[in-house]
C-alpha cells in the first residue's frame, strides 16, 4: 500500500492507510497501547495492542491501519491530527534505535548547548530545535522570491580563492594541488564581477573567517545572503533594498510560522515605515550623551554601542532596526566608495537589528584606475586582484553596490536565541568541527601564510 503522510490522514477517516515514520513516544496500559508516530508533516496517534506497546522511541516503523475519529474528550488541540487516530492492524519495525541519552522530546529539551551539539544528529529531531531551521528556510525562500521579483539573477560563487577578499590574515589556507589557496571570506569580489554581466545578482553563500575568538554571536563558517546591484542612482538605493528585504522576510516568517513564534514566546521585531538612519559619528555622540560612555573617537561600534543605539531607535521611532552609515574610510574595505563631501567617510552602512549587526554593505568604487590606487594605498598589489576582479572594472563597471545579510544572525535574533550556534545546523568555531576539538580533535601543524596579503604563489 502506498505510504500516506500523517497530515493527509485527516481527510481519510474510515479508510485503510499505511504510514511510515519515527516513534515519538509510547504509552502502554496493559493490552492497550498508544504511540505517537512522527513524519515530516507532524505527529499522529496510533492505537493498538502489544505490538504497539513493544515499540521504543525513535524506532523507524511502518504501520497499516484504519483512520478513525477520536472521542471528543480525547481531542488534542495542539496537533493538526488531534481529532483522529489510526487503529493499527500491522506494525513493522524498519530500523531500531539505541537507548536515548536524554529526553529527546521534552518540549524545552533541557540539555546544554554543548550536549546538543555533541549529539547533533539526534538533538535536531526535537521539534523545537527543528523549528529554528524551518524559520531559516523561510528566511532564505522569502529573500530569493523577493529579489527574483525585482529582476535579480541568482549566482553561485566559488569558495576556494587565490587570496583574501579584503587583505589581512583572517583566512584559512588550503593546500590546492601544488599551490596555496584560501577559503573565501566573502563572495564580495565575484558578485561585483557578475554585476557587470547580469546587473543585479544575489547568492546564498558560505563564507569563512579565521577569527581567533569564541563569542555568542560569531561563527567561523557562516551563510551570507549576498546582494549586489548595478546602475544604482545613489547609495540610498541600497538602504531601501536592504530595508525592504528584511521587512519581506519578517512578513513571510510571521505569516507562515506564527505557531513557532508563539512556541518561542517572541514577536517579530518592531519596524517603522522608514527604518531610521544615522551616521556613525552622530551615533557615537548620541551614545555619549545617553550613557556618559565616551566612544566618540572609536572607528566602529562595539556590542554595547549597538545595543544602546537600538534602544534609542525603539524609543524614538518604534523600530528595533536602525541603519548606521558613513563608516570611516580607514576602517572599511578598500573597495568602499568615499563620500564626495567628506572623503574620510564612506557611503557604507550596517543594519543593526535587536542590538546586533545583521547587514553590512555600501556603494563600491567602480572606476578601474581609482581601484588600482586604492589597493596600492593599502599596501597591496593590484596584480593579485586582476583576474577576474580587475578585469571586470577595466572593461566597464556601472555605479554599483550591495550588502550581505548574516543568515544565522537574523535567525538568532528573530527567535531571541542565546547563541548563534543554535541557528546553525552544524556550527563551526574555534572549538568545534562537529566534535569538540579539545576532546576529540587531532592537532596538526599550522600552515603558515603571509601575514600581509595572501598570494597565489607556488610553494
Amino acid at each position: 500500500m502506498t505510504r500516506i503522510l500523517n497530515s493527509e490522514c485527516i481527510a481519510l477517516v474510515g479508510k485503510k492507510v499505511t504510514i511510515k515514520g519515527w516513534v515519538n513516544s509510547v504509552r502502554s496500559y496493559g493490552k492497550l497501547a498508544f504511540a505517537d508516530i512522527r513524519d515530516r508533516s507532524g505527529l499522529i496517534q496510533v492505537v493498538g495492542g502489544l505490538d504497539v506497546g513493544s515499540l521504543k522511541n525513535e524506532f523507524v516503523v511502518e504501520i497499516t491501519g484504519t483512520v478513525r475519529d477520536r472521542s471528543e474528550k480525547y481531542f488534542n488541540e495542539k496537533l493538526v491530527t488531534g481529532k483522529i487516530e489510526i487503529e493499527a492492524e500491522t506494525v513493522a519495525v524498519l530500523a531500531k534505535s539505541a537507548e536515548l541519552p536524554f529526553d529527546l522530546h521534552h518540549p524545552e529539551i533541557n540539555i546544554s548547548l554543548p550536549v546538543a551539539l555533541d549529539n547533533r544528529a539526534l538533538s535536531l529531531r526535537n521539534k523545537k530545535i527543528q523549528d529554528v531551521f524551518k524559520i531559516q528556510a523561510t528566511i532564505v525562500q522569502a529573500f530569493r522570491e523577493y529579489l527574483n521579483s525585482l529582476g535579480f539573477t541568482e549566482i553561485f560563487i566559488p569558495t576556494i580563492v587565490a587570496g583574501s577578499t579584503e587583505g589581512g590574515s583572517e583566512v584559512f589556507p588550503v593546500q590546492y594541488f601544488d599551490y596555496q589557496a584560501y577559503l573565501a571570506q566573502s563572495p564580495q569580489l565575484y558578485k561585483q564581477v557578475l554585476t557587470s554581466i547580469f546587473e543585479r545578482v544575489f547568492t546564498v553563500a558560505h563564507a569563512y573567517r579565521a577569527e581567533p575568538s569564541v563569542t555568542t554571536r560569531h561563527l567561523t563558517e557562516y551563510v551570507g545572503l549576498d546582494v549586489e546591484m548595478g546602475f544604482i542612482e545613489n547609495w540610498l538605493d541600497l538602504i531601501k533594498t536592504a530595508d525592504d528585504v528584511v521587512k519581506v522576510i519578517f512578513k513571510a516568517v510571521s505569516q507562515k510560522h506564527q505557531d513557532i513564534l508563539d512556541e518561542y514566546g517572541v514577536t517579530i521585531p518592531k519596524t517603522a515605515k522608514n527604518t531610521p538612519v544615522i551616521k556613525l559619528k552622530d551615533a557615537l555622540e548620541l551614545i555619549y550623551k545617553r550613557t556618559g560612555r565616551d566612544v566618540r573617537n572609536e572607528l566602529d561600534m562595539d556590542p554595547e554601542g549597538e545595543r544602546e543605539i537600538c534602544r534609542w531607535s525603539l524609543e524614538e521611532y518604534g523600530s528595533d532596526l536602525v541603519f548606521i552609515t558613513h563608516f570611516y574610510t580607514k576602517k572599511r574595505a578598500w573597495y568602499s566608495y568615499a563620500d564626495p563631501q567628506n572623503p574620510d567617510e564612506t557611503l557604507t552602512m550596517d543594519l543593526i537589528g535587536c542590538g546586533v549587526e545583521w547587514i553590512s554593505g555600501g556603494q563600491r568604487i567602480n572606476d578601474y584606475q581609482q581601484l588600482q590606487e586604492k589597493i596600492i594605498s593599502r599596501g597591496q598589489d593590484p596584480k593579485d586582484f586582476e583576474l577576474p576582479y580587475g578585469q571586470a572594472f577595466k572593461y566597464g563597471m556601472p555605479p554599483e553596490g550591495g550588502f550581505c545579510i548574516g543568515l544565522e544572525r537574523i535567525t538568532q535574533n528573530i527567535l531571541n536565541l542565546e547563541n548563534v550556534r543554535q541557528a546553525s545546523l552544524f556550527p563551526r568555531d574555534m572549538e568545534r568541527i562537529d566534535n569538540r576539538l579539545a576532546i576529540f580533535g587531532k592537532k596538526i601543524a599550522k600552515i603558515k601564510s603571509d601575514a600581509s596579503v595572501p598570494k597565489n604563489t607556488k610553494k
